[in-house]
Order: structure tokens, then C-alpha cells, then sequence
């Protein structure tokens, strides 16, 4: 199983930036997928995740960030506008996979760096 992460990068404040991440050799159900991220100093925390019609963002997100999928294509996508610097943060996909009604465990990707300026 891989997460394929594309993405990211430096941007100014008030910009906007596009995470997808595509998981490949999953044979069971994708439950959730979706982004954490974490800043030095900082504790891990939600993005976004989305899993059929259910979508949730971390608090400090809403209605700056939109996440969506194409679940044919095991790809999910993240819209980022009016990104501040403290949204600086390395940005990792997850996907949480199930088999019926099994959980089975959560991939993770390796990250990628979203740098915010000021």
C-alpha cells in the first residue's frame, strides 16, 4: 500500500494551495481519507477527512479548506484558500481501511511541506 501525495509547497498569506493524494494497492475499502498535519512544537492534528458523504475539518480550517474525493480513483483532494502562516505545517494523507465491517488499520503517507509566509 502506498499513499502518493502531490502538492504543497511555499505560498504568501492569503494564498491558496492544492494537496491530492492517490492511494495505490489498496484491495479493501477505504473508510476515511483524508490530511493531519503537524507544525514543529505542535501537537498532530485533523485537516480534513472525508469518507462517502461524511466530511469533517479541524476547527482551525473550516471554511478555508474543501476536501473532496473521487473514490473510483482511491483520490482525495484538498483545496486550501486564505492560508495564514500558522498553517504551516507538514501535511500527511491517511487512509483508514476497512474490510466489511472490520477496521483493518490506517496508511499513511510521508508528508509533504506546506510553508506559509508572512
Amino acid at each position: 500500500v502506498q499513499l502518493v501525495e502531490s502538492g504543497g509547497g511555499l505560498v504568501q498569506s492569503g494564498g491558496s494551495l492544492n494537496l491530492s493524494c492517490t492511494a495505490l494497492g489498496i484491495v479493501y475499502t477505504i473508510d476515511t481519507q483524508g490530511w493531519y498535519r503537524q507544525a514543529p512544537g505542535k501537537e498532530r492534528e485533523l485537516v480534513a477527512g472525508i469518507g462517502g458523504t461524511i466530511i469533517k475539518y479541524g476547527d482551525a480550517v473550516k471554511g478555508r479548506f474543501t476536501i473532496s474525493g473521487d473514490s473510483a480513483k482511491n483520490t482525495v483532494y484538498l483545496q486550501m484558500n486564505g492560508l495564514q502562516p500558522e498553517d504551516t505545517a507538514i501535511y500527511r494523507c491517511f487512509a483508514a481501511v476497512r474490510a466489511g465491517r472490520e477496521r483493518l488499520g490506517t496508511h499513511w503517507g510521508q508528508g509533504t511541506q506546506v510553508t506559509v509566509s508572512s
